[in-house]
């Protein structure tokens, strides 16, 4: 069996679509549909922009996106490939949901254009920060946060966790992190504390985006990072991804889930290879072929 998962926020870089934007019609489509709803040139951002100016939050997100269905759109075209499930880390839940035919690309775009600015504004009012712990305990690390108010934002593989929250629960919890042992604890080049109760106003404002969001019964059931379960429903989808905007990204979870399931094949769509490093520590015996540029597609 074979399951589909599509990049986060971090992935970005600058270049990245340039290879699929020139090899490919069906790509370069994409990015040209996506600039009338942005209002900006997004691939100009991608291709050449700086790196300040593609880590803004309402500018990656929907650029990793875009990146992402044009590397998938890429990849369809040349194989028929059928997955039994997609999904998506935390941002690339929402690629995923594109993929399986629940959004459109276009109302996609726009649902993420206005998540990501939703996000910005409740950085703005709340700040906060994250970082990724290694090598730390679980239960360990439950009890800093506890201590230090600090949440959990992601849960990605054994041994990374990424913590989130105000700033100076955040310092807090980083000092009792390196105090309990962990091997390491890097802070993370983003905007706000993101999947945390400070997005809270952020989540109550995209439920009614989401509300008013064409949206389809996926063709292909995508994985949750709020539940690490399948969804099915519009009403499912609705739900999670008000809660995931503010709760913590079951990654592993959505994983072993597709594992149990019978998946043994995973193609990793968007920059980066983020993806393919957690599932090492997974399942090492899973194999992930990522899809990011031509040379890629060509020779998968």
């Amino acid at each position: 069996m074979v399951a589909f998962l599509f990049a986060g926020q971090g992935s970005q870089y600058v270049g990245m679509g340039k290879d699929l934007y020139e090899n490919f019609p069906v790509s370069r489509a994409i990015f040209d549909r996506a600039n009338p709803i942005l209002g900006f040139d997004l691939k100009d951002i991608c291709f050449s922009g700086s790196e300040d100016m593609l880590k803004q939050t309402h500018i990656s997100q929907p650029a990793i996106v875009t990146v992402s269905i044009a590397a998938f759109e890429a990849f369809k075209s040349k194989h028929k490939v059928i997955p039994s499930y997609m999904a998506g880390l935390s941002l690339g839940e929402y690629s995923a949901l594109i993929a399986s035919g629940a959004l459109t690309f276009e109302d996609g775009i726009r649902l993420i254009k206005r998540r990501g600015e939703l996000m910005d504004e409740a950085a703005k009012r709340h700040p906060g920060k994250m970082a990724a712990v290694l090598g730390l305990d679980l239960d360990k690390l439950r009890n800093i946060c506890s201590v230090s108010k600090a949440e959990i934002a992601n849960l990605n593989c054994p041994g990374q966790v990424v913590i989130t929250g105000e700033n100076s629960a955040i310092d807090k919890a980083v000092s009792l992190c390196n105090e309990a042992g962990a091997k390491k604890v890097i802070p993370l080049e983003v905007s706000g504390a993101f999947h945390s109760s400070l997005m809270f106003e952020a989540s109550v404002a995209l439920k009614t985006v989401l509300e008013n969001t064409p949206m389809s019964p996926p063709l292909v059931p995508v994985v949750s990072n709020y539940t690490a379960l399948p969804q099915y429903k519009v009403i499912q989808i609705m739900d999670n991804l008000k809660y995931q905007i503010r709760s913590s990204v079951k990654w592993e979870d959505s994983i072993r889930f597709m594992l149990s399931k019978g998946v043994t094949q995973f193609y990793e769509f968007g920059p980066g290879k983020v993806l393919k490093g957690l599932m090492r520590k997974i399942d090492p015996a899973a194999q992930v072929t990522n899809i990011e540029k031509s040379a890629d597609i060509e020779s998968s």
